[in-house]
């Protein structure tokens, strides 16, 4: 702890030297934690020492605390420290739920003592009184997943606390380790963290244990889930149970929408609030009223239910937030009164409402008019809206399903319409459209009819190029669906072979349903290939790379009455175009993971693969009981090959020892380059340092016979050093430092060799 807190003494006199001019950074984080909202935004300095209670590298989560002080630091990059490290963080606050920290400097100090689990109950964690602090809860497991998260595995929890749920993050991906806990009652430590909607509102509570070590059984369920009795799916009722603890709540705000006996929605501010209710009271928009009701999470929000109304006699309009599509999608506007422009793509009248479908930023969005307790011949006309006008419509902003709510992400919108004068036209459409030309075809009818049988015929005419003309509109407007369904998918995560399927779909849709196909690798025929392709008139179009390298070929196989022509060139072209962005994006994706975890140099993999590895075979070691070896490697006299010989024969001489030594290994292990000359292997074990003992020997017999590298006889040596789990440490870290310290025994053993030779 001495050398820890010089170290911070020297760090902080820089720190400050740095920052003369300006406020003094807060050297305790019982001093940031005391901050509000309204100073953390001032964006104050801070250098302060904590020990990490949580980090998860992948999703960039850090939690920290000291003594009974805890906060959330935004880590911009991937860190290597780990729950149980003291760091000196320095950097500047940022508001958020509460204040938190953006670091622009992280120095881990070495090992701290993690603080102790303060048991708490739900009410503690659902109000923040012990926000990002690590405690413990104890409740029923109900619910116990593995899920993925930008492409890493970890555990998911629903633990039922205090009669509510409580969802816990856990890191690891052991799958029957978690299904064991059903039914379980636990204990759990954690960092209570909360689940926010899109405006900032905690929606429910979140704790994030590092290991699963961290949830303790206290008693095991009776019997596993799937030894239960079997339950026929029309009597499940009598085992539902609720027991409703919820509070009365009471809240204020004008009305900004009203639906008698179903839902009234008030703002007051930037807040606003949906509850529903089967009061009928007359009220209207506009009106200050009391609310009254029990609050409840829907589709990811926070709104009443039961509600009681009570009218202030007062009116306080709110005035809409005139917002864009893109700005409401953000969901920071769920419930709030807007208005947002768009262009008319259709309009229908259902059996309880009105819809209007709009189009804006390339996106679609509905707005909604809702009857209030109408009969069918009393509802006034639709307002009729020209398709492709301009409007602004005016509502309330609501999700529209309930998974619709993601925090930080894009959300499905619908705009709830109080009346038929919510929709205003700002500007008329195009005359270019449908309904002018039919009128303007009518038109002509009429004059054809006045000339007898001639303009009979050439009304005829007419109406069959319309007809023509209307269903190849379809038709392209059909394939304009198809392609962009198509390139939504080529940047989704849809398999490649399942896009070219849709692609060849796509262009037998165009070419009037005949099959299609494309070849592409190994692939066998995919798409429609006909069993008897010889009866068909076979059109082929080679799918081009940007490098002018063929990527494969599509098929269309056509009626060999039908004389060839340009279209079924064209579509065809179009779709070999699309097939080809499909192949490359997917090479490209393929190409850019491969490069995220394999030296481009020797082509084994590099530092962040063999880090994952050597922490997924800890964990199934320390799981399985068994044992591991970590052999260090850094090659003797490296710099004079560059030196000597230039970097192209160096480069030359680390690829032929990585291949080397690769051969070297068994199935299973991995051999992996840190950096520079330094590798590194990850062997498992049956009976410690005499399994490890023979593969050693093996890596260093690598070096006996000479490199020839550019008609050079290189002579090659290296020093390894050695270390076993669990003998000489259990975590990462640990193992890679007791390794590195025996390679270095051994180096300068062999230096002190070679000196007392000479």
């Amino acid at each position: 702890m001495r050398a820890s807190a010089a170290i911070f003494a020297i760090l902080l006199a820089g720190a400050s030297a740095a920052r003369a001019v300006g406020p003094a950074p807060l050297t305790s984080l019982h001093a940031v934690r005391a901050l509000s909202n309204v100073e953390a935004a001032k964006e104050l300095p801070v250098a302060f020492q904590a020990t990490v209670t949580y980090y998860r590298p992948y999703q960039h989560t850090l939690f920290v605390q000291d003594g009974a002080d805890a906060i959330y630091v935004q880590v911009p990059a991937p860190l290597k420290i780990a729950a149980g490290d003291r760091i000196l963080i320095e950097g500047s606050t940022r508001p958020s739920f509460r204040p938190i920290i953006s670091p622009s400097r992280i120095t881990q100090l070495g090992q701290g003592t993690m603080p102790p689990p303060l048991p708490s109950r739900f009410e503690d964690l659902v109000t923040g009184v012990h926000d990002c602090q690590l405690v413990s809860v104890r409740g029923v497991v109900e619910s116990a997943n593995v899920i993925s998260n930008a492409g890493f595995s970890s555990g998911r929890l629903e633990v039922l606390v205090d009669g509510q749920m409580v969802w816990v993050n856990v890191d690891t991906a052991d799958e029957n380790a978690l299904s064991s806990l059903l039914d379980a009652e636990v204990e759990v430590s954690g960092v209570a963290s909360g689940i926010f909607d899109g405006k900032m509102q905690q929606t429910g509570v979140l704790l994030h244990s590092s290991w699963l070590a961290e949830i303790r059984v206290i008693k095991r369920a009776p019997t596993t889930p799937w030894s239960l009795a079997l339950t026929p799916v029309d009597e499940m009722l009598p085992h539902f149970h609720v027991v409703d603890r919820s509070e009365r709540v009471r809240v204020h705000g004008s009305v900004t929408y009203y639906e008698p006996g179903s839902a009234v929605v008030i703002q007051e501010g930037t807040k606003s609030l949906w509850a529903d209710t089967i009061s009928e009271i007359p009220i209207n928009v506009g009106d200050v009223v009391d609310v009254t009701g029990f609050p409840e999470r829907h589709n990811g929000f926070l709104q009443l239910t039961r509600g009681q109304i009570q009218s202030r006699h007062a009116r306080a309009p709110v005035t809409p937030l005139l917002e864009t599509r893109s700005q409401l999608a953000t969901s920071h506007h769920i419930f709030d009164l807007v208005s947002v422009e768009g262009q008319v793509i259709s309009e229908a009248r259902g059996a309880t409402q009105d819809v209007y479908n709009l189009s804006a930023d390339g996106q679609l969005f509905t707005a909604i008019y809702r009857y209030q307790s109408l009969g069918g011949a009393n509802l006034l006309p639709i307002n009729r809206i020209p398709i492709g006008a301009r409007v602004r419509v005016t509502g309330i902003c609501i999700a529209e399903s309930a998974d619709a709510n993601s925090y930080g992400g894009q959300v499905p919108f619908n705009i709830l319409l109080r009346s038929l004068d919510d929709v205003a036209v700002v500007e008329g459409p195009s005359i270019l459209n449908i309904r002018n030309l039919l009128l303007l075809t009518g038109f002509l009818l009429a004059v054809v009819f006045s000339f007898g049988v001639r303009s009979w015929l050439l009304g005829r005419k007419v109406r069959q190029q319309a007809m023509a003309i209307a269903v190849r509109s379809e038709a392209e407007a059909d394939l304009e669906r198809r392609r962009s369904h198509i390139l939504e998918d080529i940047n989704g995560v849809l398999p490649l072979a399942e896009i070219l399927v849709e692609i060849t779909e796509m262009a037998s849709s165009a070419l009037d349903r005949a099959p299609c196909w494309c070849e592409h690798g190994d692939w066998e025929a995919l798409g429609r290939c006909p069993a008897e392709p010889g009866r068909l008139r076979i059109v082929e179009v080679v799918i081009d790379g940007r490098n002018g390298v063929p990527l494969g070929r599509l098929f269309a196989g056509l009626d060999r009455s039908i004389p060839a022509n340009e279209r079924e060139n064209m579509v065809l072209a179009n779709a070999a175009k699309l097939a080809a962005l499909a192949i490359e994006t997917r090479h490209l994706y393929h190409d850019l993971r491969w490069r995220s975890e394999f030296d481009l140099l020797t082509e084994i993999p590099n530092r962040f693969a063999f880090e994952k590895f050597l922490d997924l075979q800890i964990e199934e070691a320390s799981r399985a009981g068994k044992r591991l070896g970590l052999i260090y490697i850094d090659l003797d006299n490296f710099k004079p090959v560059n030196d000597t010989y230039g970097h192209g024969a160096g480069d030359a001489f680390l690829q032929s020892v990585a291949l080397r030594m690769s051969q070297k290994l068994l199935g299973g292990d991995m051999l992996a380059r840190l950096g520079g000359d330094e590798f590194a292997a990850v062997v498992s074990l049956v009976n410690g340092s005499l399994d490890l003992a023979p593969i050693v020997g093996r890596l260093e017999g690598c070096f006996k016979e000479q490199f020839l590298i550019e008609g050079h006889r290189l002579n090659g040596q290296a020093s390894l050093g050695i270390a076993i789990y669990p003998d000489d440490g259990t975590t990462r870290d640990q193992l890679l430092t007791a390794a590195d310290s025996s390679m270095y025994t051994a180096k300068r053993a062999k230096r002190a060799g070679q000196k007392l030779t000479a």
